[in-house]
């Protein structure tokens, strides 16, 4: 079990989601469905725009957007900030921390291009959710760890969740 200090946004469009796709609803069914323990996670209102994830003197590893709707993606590549999540990826890019973007839209249209291009200058990492297939999955999870890994390793985190690439 790792221990990493997490600070955790869910947006109301991404409660929606989790509700839909997922049946969650709230945070304890969230807790729950991600194993039960929480002791590193910090849970914040997205609509609390004052909160410590949207000031630099809070530092962090960096943040990761996942999964980021192509509205969030606009945001952060224009500098709107309507959100706390939007504000906290500012003071991300702001700060020349690490800004990992999963986007959830397929196919893109030029417009979600241009914005994805105008966050990657910005300095965000821009990282869809296409797995490898090397280390032959054997269930979705697999394929969601593969994901999930080359997240952490763009945050730094030493965390091994899947057999690395050994070339042949």
């Amino acid at each position: 079990m790792h221990h990493v200090p997490t600070w955790l946004m869910i947006s109301s469009h991404g409660w929606r989601l989790l509700t839909e796709e997922c049946g969650i609803k709230d945070d304890r069914e969230l807790r729950q469905a991600t194993g039960g323990e929480w002791v590193s996670v910090r849970v914040f209102d997205d609509t609390d725009r004052g909160a410590e994830p949207a000031s630099g003197s809070a530092k962090t590893a960096g943040m990761a957007i996942c999964p980021c709707s192509m509205g969030t993606v606009a945001a952060i590549a224009h500098g709107t900030s309507r959100s706390l999540i939007e504000r906290a990826a500012d003071v991300v890019l702001k700060e020349r921390r690490t800004l990992v973007l999963v986007p959830r839209e397929t196919p893109l249209s030029l417009v979600h291009l241009r914005n994805l291009t105008l966050a990657t200058e910005a300095g965000a990492i821009v990282l869809p959710a296409a797995p490898g297939f090397y280390h032959k999955p054997q269930k979705v999870s697999d394929l969601v760890d593969f994901v999930v890994q080359r997240v952490l390793d763009h945050l730094g985190l030493e965390i091994n969740l899947v057999k690395r690439w050994e070339g042949k």
